[in-house]
């Protein structure tokens, strides 16, 4: 993507169903846990690099030994920073000190059988360590004490925030983190509080109480509680201190959670192929953490998926396939290569059919997927008209004819590279300017000047300002006639409001060409009654809320936008004409089956809050208020 944005974040959870001792002597260190963690992490590092936590329960320790360890890091490398200070605390132990497993479980940190770990992009709020996962809700009992990380925007955080008020606490700030850590602490306590009056009944002493609750307190009951009116995308992860755990999925299945288990780990994380990596282990040994469900991990190591609340209509994230998401995941890989084959007809449509005098490459590096998949749709067409002009030649074809026909190949160029070096330091905006101009960098002789179409393909299009101050500039020195930019997501018309950092109405390219169509052709009255009908949707019941932005896009066809933002992108000293075309919705859909999450694009909001929010940032469009919507 060639604008840069930003996602909220990655989890991973592992639980080691063995002692300590066993991992000792079959893998050789008694550091496994933290291996692997580590390994989760970093093979996440794509979700989040503001800042990574990381927690760990040890279990059945004796009371006064610590159990609940936590550290958090927001250095500018904060994987590596979080790892390396806890491993520091162990460079002093000798080598018969680091295989005494019974002595660093009672006397250090990190060395218990229960982690979880988070990654960060700061998204909303200051980029402190006060910010960051995991977050602990602390209490003698240990049943009671809650360890909570995840990857997860809740729309419905002021009605959720009054919910706690009214139950009597007093929430230190309004965050949906806090929100959620003290709803379901609070419903821990309630359901701690109901076991210990059932045991004190039948004449327990409250020793015995405390490890009996530990053996029978139900995290499920005390989820569905929880989160009934939770309302957004989310993968909700907690410890409990006793050993219990938990990965909890929204109804809708937006935010992604993949879950594995054998007899020594189960763990869970946001995307599949990193613990393909970390456990060495097949694609179908894995499963999904199922729309509405929990996966439960009990203090005795048993795992299994609880529902919580009944699954909705499934609206997995398509941004996830598109662009967020490691590209090594097998079913990704090919929907990323779906998604630029589908492109191809518009492409052609583009370039006049003219091959021959076409370039086709890709910007940035997370295009590459899609790439192949253009240059195959590409093949594909070549090889169809190939057939038909053989054939064309009748019962004795010229051998030299034949062999041009055949020679026929989209031509394929590394056209732009990135200059990782270059800093753009300085804040002055026409200096900037300059300096971002150059960020990319080219190679000369690929265009034939004047006479060679240029076809780009990027991952997504949202405000579209590195194309117009860098992308397109680098691009024209080169001369082509036409430079074609191929976006292989459909337009971005709408904000998300469920972890994507896109919440200003304002920003989006998209809606920019809208408006301007709008009020060259004297249809402003449009942008004032649809600003009404979002101030009154704001008046209603959450539940009541519907998408009245739509009326700003409904006048015109997808490519009358297309066109427009063509123009609004195209730079005012630009040589070469340029053409902006987009993936179509059923594309889109084809390539990506199972993740039809596509509010992004369509409006379709899966939950009541998507409505709200969408309507609420064009409110504050309308106003000029440059807040977040949510």
């Amino acid at each position: 993507m060639s604008d840069f944005l930003q996602h909220e974040c990655g989890i991973a959870l592992l639980r080691l169903k063995k002692p300590l001792q066993y991992y000792a002597e079959k893998y050789g260190t008694p550091f496994y846990g933290l291996n692997k963690m580590y390994l989760l992490m970093e093979k996440q590092h794509n979700r989040g690099q503001d800042g990574a936590g990381l927690a760990n329960i040890k279990l059945d320790v004796n009371p006064g030994k610590r159990y609940i360890s936590r550290m958090r890091s927001v250095d500018p490398r904060p994987i590596q920073d979080l790892f390396q200070k806890i491993m520091s605390r162990f460079t002093d132990l000798s080598a018969e000190q680091l295989l005494d497993t019974v002595a660093l479980q009672n006397d250090h940190a990190f060395t218990g059988e229960l982690f979880l770990g988070h990654l960060r992009y700061g998204t909303f709020g200051k980029n402190e360590i006060e910010n960051c996962h995991p977050f602990l809700r602390q209490n003698n009992w240990r049943t009671r004490n809650l360890v909570v990380a995840g990857n997860f925007n809740l729309t419905n955080v002021d009605e959720l925030f009054d919910v706690l008020v009214q139950i009597g606490q007093h929430p230190k700030q309004k965050s949906d983190t806090v929100t959620v850590l003290e709803k379901i602490g609070h419903f821990l306590d309630e359901a701690n509080q109901e076991l210990f009056d059932e045991l004190k009944g039948a004449g327990l002493d409250n020793q015995s109480i405390s490890e009996r609750i530990a053996d029978t307190l139900e995290v499920g009951p005390v989820l569905r509680r929880a989160s009934a009116d939770f309302d957004g995308g989310y993968v909700m992860c907690g410890l409990l201190g006793h050993g219990d755990a938990f990965v909890m999925r929204d109804p809708n299945g937006i935010r992604p959670a993949y879950w594995y288990e054998d007899d020594e780990v189960v763990v869970a994380a946001s995307e599949r192929p990193v613990i393909q990596t970390a456990f060495n282990v097949s694609a179908d040994a894995i499963q999904e953490v199922t729309p509405g469900a929990a996966l439960v991990v009990r203090r005795n190591g048993q795992a299994h998926l609880e529902e919580i609340r009944p699954a909705g209509e499934r609206k997995a994230c398509s941004f996830e396939r598109i662009y967020f998401s490691r590209g090594n995941d097998s079913d990704i890989y090919r929907e990323r290569k779906a998604l630029g084959r589908g492109i191809v007809p518009k492409v052609l449509e583009a370039v006049e059919h003219d091959l021959d005098h076409t370039v086709s490459s890709f910007i940035p590096n997370t295009a590459e997927s899609s790439f192949y998949g253009l240059i195959k749709g590409l093949e594909e067409h070549l090889n169809a008209s190939k057939i038909a002009r053989i054939k064309g030649l009748g019962a004795n074809p010229d051998h030299a004819e034949i062999e041009s026909i055949l020679n026929e190949r989209p031509r394929v160029d590394k056209i732009a590279i990135k200059d990782a070096k270059l800093r753009t330091f300085i804040t002055e905006d026409s200096s900037r300017d300059d300096l971002v101009a150059h960020v990319y960098d080219i190679t000369y002789g690929t265009v034939e000047r004047g006479v060679d179409n240029l076809v780009v393909i990027d991952d997504s299009i949202v405000r579209g300002t590195t194309l117009k101050k860098s992308i397109l500039r680098i691009l024209d020195r080169l001369g082509p006639k036409r430079i074609v930019v191929a976006s292989s997501a459909p337009q971005i018309r709408y904000p998300d409001c469920y972890g994507i950092d896109m919440a200003r109405m304002g920003d989006f390219i998209a809606f920019q060409a809208a408006v301007s169509l709008l009020k060259e052709r004297g249809m402003e009255h449009v942008l004032q009654k649809t600003y009404e009908a979002c101030k009154h949707q704001l008046s209603l019941p959450l539940a009541e809320n519907v998408n009245q932005v739509k009326a700003i896009y409904a006048p015109f066809t997808a490519d009358e936008i297309s066109d427009r933002i063509s123009q609004l992108l195209t730079p005012a000293d630009m040589q070469a004409e340029v053409k902006i075309i987009f993936q179509s919705i059923e594309g889109l859909h084809e390539a990506c089956p199972n993740h039809q999450g596509d509010w992004y694009f369509t409006g379709d909001f899966p939950t009541p809050g998507g409505h709200r929010v969408v309507n609420k940032a064009f409110v504050y469009y309308m106003e000029g208020n440059s807040d977040r919507a949510y």
